[in-house]
């Protein structure tokens, strides 16, 4: 991989769109206006997301609780999955009446789906309603197209079709105060055959470590006690630029912030999972024992159909190699149920990979087609009703196994990073071990924030019951 200098969205284009900022704020002023951002699909949209809310929010404009009360409404939107589409397809057309009701309600289209030119037209053809598209390159850019919307009352649609640059200096409203998604990365160069992500989210752009690290003080500083390291393949931080840094070596400097406690990092991609970062992964104190590292099928046939560029022997070997080195180390993973062409010789060979590993998460999709990927044109599309079975009978072995794994930690004791009160009972805390395994307990909220000691006392499929020691 050609190694070159990151481009950055120049401090000028950033100072010009808080300019925009400022000028959105004092039209605001003095009525109090609301916001809500409704985002859909990974981690990394998450991200996006927080970064829009600390615009809106920046412009003065408040988080609004319910859609019906917002001023302006966010979609920022995945495409990953058809039925995730359809869902917000389906919302988007429910906010038709809202508009009628408020005409100066703004509603903005963005996010990956907007990537995609027929969804584009598609949105100018029949959601008329609709104010603002834009794409995953020009986020920065937001403030601008609301304040032309807001003075200018016409459709401003803006998706460049570019490789992506790197923003560094946008504001953020960031959903938790302990926990907090810091991308390293963005893109991806693998080209999978069934993921559309390539296409709408570009070529692998790494961030600067310096600005990496100066994020993660802050946070620190700020109270934080855990950051995530988001990539769409965090394994290849650092490839295609000339700071030298690889992930592993970033995981080592991560690990030396005062202040932080935990680091989780994901995802990561069998292929280049490196001895060094099993190294680091061992060696930092603060990297989690919780891998996630997607499997996607256990047919080899399979996974070279999907361009995956490993074979089921060696993604076990992996796991072997990392289980090695990390003793108490929980897997999670993703899978792909249905592919072209996967016979129940395939699908065994799935299931084989799930009893070997024992994941402790398994994320299940059934296969469906998406415009413009390899997969969607090739034969031997899986019947719905034979994806359907062989879904169930997956979810049943995960099911079993995760079971399984939950009743062998009860009587064990484990440190648990408290995070919150429990939505159902306000005498209950919840938190997380570092295997990231849900715990609940009885205790008092003064523990939130801390990392304390609890006994497992019993498993309940999705969440395990603790008690203070």
């Amino acid at each position: 991989m050609e190694r070159k200098k990151n481009i950055k969205v120049s401090e000028e284009e950033i100072g010009i769109q808080g300019s925009y900022m400022k000028q959105v704020k004092s039209l605001n002023t003095p009525d109090e206006k609301k916001f809500i951002v409704q985002t859909f699909g990974c981690q990394m949209s998450e991200s996006d997301g927080e970064r829009m809310a600390g615009m809106l929010a920046e412009m003065g404009y408040a988080p609004a609780e319910q859609v019906e009360e917002a001023d302006v409404i966010v979609f920022n939107t995945c495409c990953v999955r058809e039925h995730a589409e359809k869902k917000i397809l389906s919302r988007l057309g429910q906010l038709k009446q809202l508009k009628e009701k408020n005409r100066e309600l703004v509603i903005a289209f963005g996010g990956c789906m907007a990537q995609q030119p027929h969804v584009v037209d598609k949105i100018k053809k029949s959601y008329r309603n609709v104010d603002i598209i834009f794409g995953t390159h020009n986020i920065h850019v937001f403030p601008e197209l609301l304040y032309r919307v807001i003075t200018g009352h016409k459709l401003v649609a803006e998706v460049p079709d570019i490789e992506g640059v790197v923003v560094e200096g946008l504001p953020v409203m960031r959903k938790e105060g302990l926990k907090a998604w810091v991308n390293i990365m963005y893109g991806c160069n693998n080209f999978c055959s069934y993921c559309i992500v390539p296409y709408v989210r570009g070529r692998e752009r790494s961030r600067d470590p310096e600005d990496i690290l100066k994020e993660i003080r802050q946070l620190a500083e700020e109270g934080y006690k855990e950051v995530t390291l988001l990539g769409q393949n965090v394994n290849s931080y650092g490839l295609d630029v000339e700071s030298g840094m690889t992930f592993a070596g970033l995981l080592r400097e991560v690990n030396s912030i005062d202040g932080i406690e935990r680091i989780r990092f994901m995802t990561s991609h069998p292929k280049d999972f490196s001895d060094d970062l099993i190294n680091a992964a061992a060696e930092c104190g603060k990297v989690c024992e919780h891998i996630h590292i997607p499997f996607q099928s256990g047919s080899t046939r399979i996974l070279e159909k999907m361009n995956r560029r490993y074979t089921k022997e060696q993604y076990l070997g992996l796991i072997q190699k990392i289980r090695k080195a990390v003793p108490e180390v929980s897997f999670t993973t993703d899978i792909i149920v249905g592919f072209p062409g996967e016979t129940e010789e395939d699908f065994l060979d799935t299931l084989d990979v799930i009893e070997k590993v024992g994941f402790d998460l398994v994320y299940t999709f059934i296969y469906s087609k998406r415009t413009g990927t390899p997969a969607a044109e090739m034969p031997g599309q899986v019947e719905d009703s034979i994806k359907k079975d062989r879904f169930d009978r997956l979810l049943n072995l995960v099911y079993k196994i995760v079971e399984e794994n939950n009743h062998t930690m009860i009587g064990k004791i484990e440190e648990v990073l408290v995070e919150s009160k429990s939505r159902n009972n306000p005498k209950i805390l919840t938190g997380r071990t570092r295997t990231n395994k849900i715990v609940n307990f009885a205790g008092d909220e003064s523990l939130i924030g801390r990392s304390i000691d609890v006994k497992i006392v019993s498993q309940h499929k999705w969440y395990l019951a603790g008690e203070l020691l």
